[in-house]
């Protein structure tokens, strides 16, 4: 282990339940240092790669980081819409699914695949005055942001590919996109576009740009007594990022 050191980058696999800043505190701890940041926010119920920066040099490359493509596997529950658009949420609509073949499925997918306008939810930690707008939320005040351009790279299934109904009403889809896409947006709209609303069940990030969640450190780990020494045998340098983002 380095003990001079200064700066690096870390893979973190968020465990669930866990929130982005939780995760970022323990490694402070871990370092004793004040100056770490993450790359890109994962919402508690979420789990997967967490890029982590720690030290002055390499927290002035989350910018860079962030602008990388995104990754994630997502599972939709249909028939159900939640007030957050994920577990997290109240109830507010139930819906009779049907039976939606295979082919329904794909038309609508296609139809969220390119370059289109996507508002951000309302719980989110985009931020509104200062604040992030689910502080405005949880107030009962709905802020609303208006449309950004997002891109939909890849949208597939990968759960077999059949059709659903009320008794199988769940879709596991790779999602492969820009920076600032919400998954949960897309889950919901998707959800409306077959007529019977649909929320996040479960979210996963596998990759940010360059970075991959199997290259990760496991977010329990960050626990232990030893996760400084955990941490240090899978720092990445300010040059090896840099040479990476290249």
């Amino acid at each position: 282990m380095d003990i001079d050191f200064k700066a690096g980058t870390f893979l973190v696999d968020k465990p669930q339940g866990a929130s982005s800043f939780y995760m970022v505190r323990k490694v402070r701890k871990a370092l004793g240092m004040k100056k770490v940041g993450h790359a890109g926010t994962l919402d508690p119920f979420a789990t997967g790669l967490l890029v982590i920066c720690a030290g002055r040099s390499a927290t002035k490359m989350i910018g860079q980081i962030m602008e990388g493509d995104k990754e994630y596997i997502t599972t939709l529950r249909l028939g159900v819409e939640t007030s957050t658009m994920d577990p997290e949420g109240e109830v507010i609509a139930t819906h009779p699914v049907g039976s939606l073949s295979e082919s329904v499925i794909e038309k609508c997918l296609e139809q969220f695949r390119g370059e289109q306008l996507q508002i951000p939810p309302i719980y989110s930690a985009l931020k509104h005055k200062g604040k992030p707008l689910y502080y405005y939320a949880r107030k009962g005040i709905a802020v609303e942001k208006p449309p950004r351009s997002v891109t939909i790279h890849t949208l597939e299934r990968i759960d077999g590919g059949l059709g659903v109904n009320d008794d199988s009403p769940d879709l596991t889809l790779r999602v492969v996109c820009t920076k600032g896409t919400y998954i949960r947006t897309l889950g919901a709209d998707i959800g409306k576009m077959l007529g019977c609303g649909a929320y996040l069940t479960t979210l996963r990030r596998t990759r940010s740009g360059c970075f991959h969640v199997r290259d990760s450190i496991a977010g329990e780990d960050l626990l232990k007594e030893d996760a400084e020494i955990r941490l240090m045998n899978t720092v990445l340098s300010v040059s090896d990022v840099c040479n990476l983002l290249q």
